[in-house]
């Protein structure tokens, strides 16, 4: 049976005596609509097919986990990590000299010289990335604006082609998607560049997702534009990582006054810190789907945070033994 979209509520009064215009989602059949009706993908339904079994994907993408961004996970991981080994390893071999005073002046001094640096230098790569993202871009676009049709769609059937897309539809999908870029073009001079044999300086609107250079630089190179605000998120994210990783196992040293015992308390507080991230980072990233999720979790970062730490300070406790 064909369907058609339902009809708007009628004017509601709401609780401040205000009236207001409430619309239904429209709802259409997944196979079939009236004639001359056109119907939205993004709407269409099958539940109400008879014989259909199932859960709607629908409800099950209400259930779906939502996980941190995996660069900032990464960027938190890499500046607790090397926060909980660098510090560890020089208050360690500071322990050597007998003060506890000495340990705490010389781990703030690095603490914070070591989170600017981390944080520089994240900005820096980040920066390099953004850089090189648009120079590809720029590249690929005046590759897409000199080539010929067929050559745009035997590069579109490559990208497609190994994962089951006639290639018919690839041809389609390169046209498609050239005719909006085109489109999207604001500058004027863009095509006077072209013509002059000279790369396009402008920029297109919605780069990052509309038109056929996005999809050979996402899908053919695997490369993704970087915004400007992930050069100062990565930077302030690693920074503060590295600041909160290095104050741990410091920290006994502010309330200990023996080094000896001191030390022993954080080398158990850093095991214990290192046992609790890798539990959390296998619950933000996913892995921790039962125990022994969570159990490798904890595991490997131990292993991993430990033997850095523990490489770390073997190596300034045999220079001291060589002096």
């Amino acid at each position: 049976m064909s369907s058609v979209p339902l009809p708007k509520k009628k004017d509601t009064a709401n609780g401040n005596g205000n009236v207001e215009n409430v619309r239904r989602p429209p709802v259409w059949s997944i196979s079939s609509a009236a004639t001359g009706v056109s119907t939205p993908l993004g709407v269409k339904c099958g539940r109400h097919q008879s014989g259909r079994r199932g859960v709607c994907c629908k409800e099950l993408k209400k259930d779906e986990r939502h996980l941190i961004d995996p660069d900032v996970m990464r960027d938190i991981v890499i500046g607790l990590s090397d926060g909980l080994t660098v510090p560890f390893a020089l208050t360690a071999g500071l322990a050597s000299l007998g003060s506890s005073r000495v340990v705490v002046l010389g781990g703030v001094a690095e603490l914070i010289a070591g989170a600017i640096s981390m944080g520089i230098g994240a900005f820096l790569a980040t920066q390099a990335e953004r850089d090189s993202y648009n120079f590809l871009y720029q590249q690929t676009a005046y590759r897409v604006a000199q080539s010929c049709a067929g050559e745009l769609e035997r590069e579109v059937d490559d990208i497609l082609g190994p994962i089951g897309v006639p290639s018919e539809m690839s041809r389609q999908i390169a046209n498609t998607l050239q005719r909006e870029e085109e489109s999207t073009t604001v500058a004027e001079g863009t095509s006077h560049s072209i013509e002059n044999g000279e790369p396009p300086q402008e920029q297109l609107k919605f780069q990052s997702t509309v038109g056929l250079t996005p999809f050979l630089l996402h899908f053919g190179q695997g490369v993704e534009p970087i915004p400007r605000s992930r050069m100062y998120s990565s930077a302030a994210t690693i920074g503060l990582g590295y600041l909160v990783g290095g104050a741990i196992p410091l920290l006994p040293y502010f309330f200990i006054p023996t080094v000896s015992r001191a030390l022993f308390a954080s080398c158990v507080l850093t095991f214990i810190v290192l046992i609790a991230f890798g539990i959390l980072k296998a619950h933000i990233t996913g892995a921790g789907t039962g125990w022994r999720g969570y159990l490798w979790g904890a595991v490997s970062t131990v292993m991993v945070g430990g033997m850095a730490a523990g490489a770390a300070f073997g190596i300034v406790r045999a220079l001291q033994g060589v002096e």
